[in-house]
């Protein structure tokens, strides 16, 4: 079999046909457009040795051919390769003909001489039923309760939470395609974050390159993405190459795709479409080797309906989709999240990571974070900076206000006749997490002091280190039981 370069990021067609004039002109109109890379092989039986050395994401097989014809061929394929794609090629067209193939299973057909366009067409089909049919076996998998493989591609997202784990998942098994992403969610919520697990799970080696298309007119939209020749406008002093060619064997993260405006949508329809775009100024054709993937906190559909957001750049864009839910959908990662920006925030301005009192852990947990992820970054971080007690307490979030609903439960609680303490504890509390929410207190009006909070306390202030010592040890073990579900904190 000839010896076949292959680019490590390209999925690899077989081609097999006993005409090897026909095989060069295939190979020549693939790799000039860089949908795959080829392989050829002149008959059946050197066919058959690819396929059990080497993995294939399509197989284009001649039907006439001396020797094991395309028939016999398809039908051994079709046996030991059950997941592999095949295309027949022929030079009769033939409607008989066409049946036989797809009873036998093959997914298209195309007949002799194959026009290019049609060939290339059929070839993106073919790869995105490979690419679905690997996605859809990944996602079984994840099902049967298999675990993220690399989870170290999720490292800038702190979260254990069910949904997120999800999505984890989701990604790992979109990653390696280079199909456009949309990714949507509140303001707030790491839609950035996912892009970049999205384009490090890739494996890809060009770079992630990020954008903010809201307040870009048309001009500058254009500009900034495609770059522009000398003298292509007024300023336009010397050639400047645009976002896309920075991104090139990457990833180009589009945010906020929702205030596009409308001719701009054109021109990123056409990028989409064609893979293809022109420098300002340019006459010069440049293919786009970027995957795109766009971020919004809008709702795309309804921008279509009122005439804002066009239909077929949408359709273009979600090949696949992703939704991030809200914070206050994912509760349980509230204090995984304070934990992990309390000791972040300390360690960058050089102090002693504060405690988390435990009136204050109660309201963090109900607070309904209109801001998500960013909102409760940003108090944690006010509220790490300013502390001095060495406790955080609810005066260290003075614009921390409950929603109506936590508010009420409280209420009704209370006036229910349950303990008083239902402020404080969800549950009726054990005489330790009394304990603890006392030295919490005595800790805040001492400014800190152990020696003075024992006195307050009535105990020694060994008893005071020991226990703020236990505290501590509660909160490492409840990390550990965290990582110990899926292998390790995110």
């Amino acid at each position: 079999m000839p010896d076949q370069s292959r680019a490590a990021q390209l999925p690899v067609a077989l081609f097999v046909d006993d005409d090897e004039d026909f095989l060069n002109q295939i190979r020549f109109v693939l790799l000039s457009n860089k949908l795959c890379n080829v392989v050829t092989v002149t008959d059946g039986k050197k066919a058959l040795q690819a396929l059990e050395e080497d993995d294939y994401a399509i197989l284009f097989l001649d039907w006439v051919m001396p020797g094991l014809c395309g028939a016999d061929l398809l039908q051994v394929v079709g046996q030991r390769f059950p997941q592999l794609p095949v295309v027949v090629m022929t030079g009769c067209n033939e409607v008989d003909t066409a049946v036989s193939c797809m009873k036998m299973g093959a997914i298209d057909y195309v007949t002799k001489p194959v026009d290019s366009a049609r060939l290339l067409t059929c070839i993106s089909s073919a790869l995105r039923i490979t690419e679905l049919a690997a996605q859809n076996r990944q996602l079984q998998s994840y099902l049967l309760g298999e675990p993220v493989s690399c989870p170290g591609t999720f490292r800038d997202i702190v979260s254990n939470n069910d949904k997120m784990q999800a999505i984890f998942k989701v990604i790992e098994t979109i990653a390696p395609s280079r199909y456009p992403v949309v990714i949507t969610g509140e303001t707030g919520v790491g839609k950035e974050l996912v892009a970049r697990a999205i384009h490090r799970g890739s494996g890809v080696e060009g770079e992630f390159v990020a954008l903010n298309v809201a307040g870009l007119d048309a001009h500058m939209f254009e500009d900034t993405l495609f770059g522009h020749n000398k003298g292509a406008f007024t300023g336009a002093n010397e050639r400047r190459d645009g976002l896309i060619q920075k991104a090139q064997g990457g990833t180009l993260f589009l945010d906020e795709i929702g205030d596009l405006s409308i001719d701009s949508q054109m021109k990123l329809l056409r990028l989409l479409q064609e893979n293809e775009y022109y420098r300002l100024g340019s006459d010069v054709v440049l293919k786009n080797e970027a995957r795109i993937i766009a971020a919004t906190n809008k709702d795309l559909q309804r921008l279509q309906r009122e005439g804002l957001f066009r239909e077929d750049l949408f359709h273009r864009l979600s090949c696949m989709q992703l939704h991030i839910p809200p914070l206050r959908e994912r509760r349980d990662d509230i204090m995984l999240l304070v934990h992990h920006y309390v000791k972040l925030v300390a360690r960058e301005v050089g102090k002693t990571a504060p405690k988390v009192s435990m009136e204050l852990r109660l309201l963090l947990e109900e607070y309904h974070y209109p801001g998500n992820v960013r909102e409760l970054i940003n108090k944690v971080s006010s509220a790490v900076v300013a502390n001095k007690t060495g406790i955080l307490t609810l005066e260290d979030f003075p614009d921390l206000v409950l929603s109506h609903r936590a508010t009420s439960d409280m209420t009704a609680a209370l006036g229910n006749s349950q303990f008083s303490l239902q402020l404080v504890f969800p549950t009726f509390p054990s005489m330790e997490q009394v304990e603890l929410v006392m030295l919490e207190q005595a800790l805040k009006l001492t400014g800190g002091r152990k020696g003075a909070a024992a006195d307050l306390l009535g105990v020694c202030r060994q008893t005071v280190v020991k226990k703020m010592s236990d505290m501590d040890r509660g909160i490492e073990a409840k990390g550990a039981t965290d990582r110990g579900r899926w292998g390790a904190v995110l």
